[in-house]
C-alpha cells in the first residue's frame, strides 16, 4: 500500500470521515510546510501525553490529580448525576450554564464498549437524589437509555433517587452536540 493511501485509510477511521474527506485531509497536509506538520505532530503527541480521563466521570482534562475540574468543584450539586454518551455532549450541556451537577460519560451507545461497570461502581459509592439520562434520541441512543435505566435498577432495585430523561425538544435522531443552547436548556428544565 502506498503512503498516500495509508494516510487516507487512517483518516477514514475518524468519526464521520469518509473517503472523500479523508483524501482532502491528506492532500491538504501534503501542501503544508514541514513546520506546520511538525506543529500538528507535536499537538497530537501532547494530546496523548498530557490529557487524561477523570476517574469519576471520564471527562478528558489536563491538570494534576485524578479528577477533572468539574468533579473537583465543591460548588457543584453532588446530588445530581447526568449520564451522557460522549464528551461533546457534556460540553454542550455545560455551555447552557443551566446544569450544576456531576456527569458520567458512557463512551458511546448500544453496541459500543460502554462504561456500564464503571457506572455501577460509581452508583454504589456515591449517593444521588436524581440521575438524568441525557442520551441522544437516536435509535441507538434510545436502546442505550433503556439499557442504562435497567442496569441502574438492577443494582438499586428500590432507588431512593429519581431517574429522569431530557424533555422533548431534541429532535428524534438529533444529537446533543449539535443542539442549540436554548433547546438544551428547555430539555434540561423539562426533564421527566
Amino acid at each position: 500500500m502506498n503512503t498516500i493511501q495509508k494516510a487516507i485509510d487512517i483518516f477514514k477511521k475518524f468519526p464521520t470521515v469518509g473517503s472523500r474527506t479523508a483524501s482532502r485531509f491528506v492532500y491538504y497536509l501534503m501542501r503544508l510546510p514541514k513546520e506546520k506538520i511538525d506543529e500538528l505532530i507535536s499537538a497530537i503527541t501532547e494530546l496523548k501525553n498530557k490529557v487524561k480521563l477523570c476517574k469519576l466521570c471520564f471527562n478528558p482534562f489536563e491538570s494534576d490529580g485524578d479528577t477533572c475540574p468539574i468533579c473537583q468543584n465543591t460548588l457543584r450539586n453532588k446530588n445530581l448525576l447526568c449520564i451522557v454518551e460522549k464528551e461533546a455532549d457534556l460540553l454542550s450541556i455545560e455551555n447552557t450554564k443551566k446544569y450544576n451537577g456531576l456527569y458520567f460519560i458512557l463512551g458511546g451507545t448500544f453496541g459500543d464498549q460502554l462504561r456500564i461497570e464503571e457506572l455501577k461502581n460509581r452508583l454504589k459509592t456515591e449517593k444521588f437524589s436524581e440521575i438524568i439520562i441525557a442520551i441522544n434520541p437516536t435509535p441507538e441512543g434510545k436502546a442505550t437509555s433503556v439499557l442504562v435505566e435497567r442496569e441502574i435498577k438492577a443494582i438499586i432495585p428500590q432507588p431512593t433517587f429519581k431517574i429522569t430523561h431530557l424533555a422533548k425538544g431534541i429532535p428524534v435522531g438529533g444529537e446533543l452536540e449539535y443542539a442549540d443552547e436554548e433547546t438544551l436548556e428547555s430539555a434540561l428544565e423539562g426533564r421527566k
